[in-house]
């Protein structure tokens, strides 16, 4: 993966798809950095790239079914679907009331495999939740795939559950790359850096 990295690196940028500044994140605390995967959708060159980043990352991994993330993992599963040519479902946000009443959307069947495509993990803690509710539909799941890892604990966490853990690129690999690109400066990179060794 580290020949795709000052790809991927330039992709993130030139998408806004990673932005530099002060940015408060859900859990109140404020970030040097703010990753949006959510605009991959309207770079399609990035998101084919990305893609593939993602096909060769699941190349060695045994599974029936790829699992992607609502929201913002679903175009990026959809689009490794593609590139793979392998069947996707995604679990609902909350069961339909209606119709079918569904929790997971697409065909699958119990006791088939099914690897987890998301974009980011930081703490790991979502990513549990949604393999509960595959489990409860009698999937397996052995793999959780996504394309940054912020590096903040989720290895250890799904590690700890069991799981195996996949990243396309660390987040302090990418701030390397962008740092020898100069798509930041210095004191972005100082910054960043420091928020990762917990001293921002």
């Amino acid at each position: 993966m580290s020949s795709m990295l000052p790809a991927l690196a330039a992709d993130l940028v030139a998408s806004g798809c990673v932005r530099f500044g002060e940015f408060k994140l859900k859990s109140g605390l404020v970030s040097p950095f703010y990753l949006d995967m959510r605009r991959l959708v309207s770079y399609p060159d990035a998101l084919r790239r990305v893609a593939r980043t993602y096909a060769g990352l699941l190349a060695g991994l045994t599974f029936d079914r790829l699992v992607g993330i609502p929201y913002a993992a679903l175009p990026i599963g959809t689009a490794v679907a593609l590139e793979m040519n392998r069947p996707l479902i995604y679990p609902r946000r909350e069961a339909k009331a209606y119709g079918t009443k569904a929790s997971i959307e697409g065909v699958y069947n119990a006791g088939e495999v099914a690897v987890i495509i998301d974009d980011l993990a930081t703490t790991g803690d979502t990513k549990i939740e949604t393999i509960r509710k595959l489990e409860d539909a009698g999937l397996v799941v052995r793999d959780i795939t996504v394309l940054i890892d912020r590096e903040q604990g989720a290895q250890d966490t799904l590690g700890k559950a069991g799981y195996a853990f996949h990243a396309v690129a660390k987040i302090s690999d990418l701030l390397d790359q962008w740092r020898d690109s100069q798509a930041i400066t210095p004191a972005q990179y100082s910054a960043v850096r420091a928020y990762l060794d917990g001293s921002f």
